[in-house]
């Protein structure tokens, strides 16, 4: 496997927290500690456009590409909408005076993870709240969808995962997964599995099918995983840390091919928060702290 720095984004000023794609391959999101929410092109690289400047740290972006609008979560102010073409925010809503963690869109709904355990569950057409779930005092901290099986996890603070009924909403498990918060969780691009990962440094795999009984345990990252996510062919998936390094790992046999770091590749030099894997040369977007955000091409 053989990793290339493309290019570094540079004008955030402050961490960089979160990304999402945009429209077309080539376009991305991010947003972070300073407010500024960004829209970039990996083929008109640095050549950056502002679209809001948010008076509070952005934890969670998802873009509606059915209706063109970005999913903007500001901490302790609620969600707002953006029109990325003519830069201008379409409505808002204060559901919340609590932290944003993860907003996940899917069919009509939009799922938001939030700093006091709820989880709040939108109506995307009519922009009003459908649903609070209430299953958890500490924070819920990301959400991921399988459209497969239809349910929902969701990580929370308190080192527990919780599944929900993504049609009735309803609470079908709850399993002590790490031992300490949960920052990532993702289903495999074919359903089977969901992978979990967060401050204990482990990355965990659970089996679908088997109602989500342990399938593998990987001691991965020397600090907390902020992040992991697929490539857009399903074949690898990529964890980031609070240890500086991404690491490059074989979906099926989750075995570890690529550490990419600063020593190696002139990496981040703080702690990497978001990934995002592109289709557009299989490029793979990262984070970090250090207000950088960085493109890396993978070949196999």
């Amino acid at each position: 496997m053989h990793v290339h720095k493309v290019d570094t984004f540079a004008g955030h000023r402050d961490c960089v927290y979160t990304l999402d794609a945009g429209a077309s391959p080539t376009d991305f999101f991010s947003a972070g500690a300073d407010g500024l929410v960004v829209r970039w092109q990996l083929n008109k690289p640095d050549l950056g456009t502002l679209l809001a400047r948010i008076p509070a740290s952005v934890y969670a972006l998802a873009f509606d590409a059915d209706r063109q609008q970005l999913w903007v979560g500001q901490n302790y102010d609620g969600i707002h909408l953006i029109d990325p073409l003519e830069k201008r925010e379409v409505r808002s809503a204060q559901i919340t005076a609590a932290a944003i963690f993860d907003i996940k869109l899917i069919d009509d709904s939009a799922w938001i993870a939030l700093s006091d355990g709820i989880v709040v569950v939108m109506d995307r057409t009519n922009f009003v709240v459908r649903k609070h779930l209430k299953a958890a005092d500490k924070s819920a901290r990301c959400i991921a969808i399988n459209p497969v099986s239809r349910e929902v996890a969701v990580g929370h603070s308190d080192n527990h995962i919780r599944i929900f009924d993504l049609d009735t909403f309803a609470l079908k498990r709850v399993f002590l997964a790490h031992a300490n918060s949960i920052f990532t969780v993702q289903y495999s691009p074919d359903g089977r599995f969901l992978l979990s990962a967060g401050r204990d440094a482990h990355f965990k795999v659970w089996s679908v099918a088997d109602q989500y009984a342990p399938h593998t345990d990987v001691a991965a990252h020397l600090f907390a995983i902020n992040h992991l996510c697929y490539s857009p062919d399903g074949a690898l998936f990529a964890t980031c840390s609070m240890d500086k390094s991404i690491k490059v790992w074989d979906a099926d046999s989750f075995r570890l091919l690529k550490v990419i770091d600063r020593a190696r590749h002139a990496g981040h030099g703080t702690s990497v928060n978001k990934l995002l894997w592109s289709s557009y040369h299989q490029q793979l977007i990262s984070a970090s702290d250090d207000r950088l955000i960085a493109v890396w091409e993978i070949v196999r």
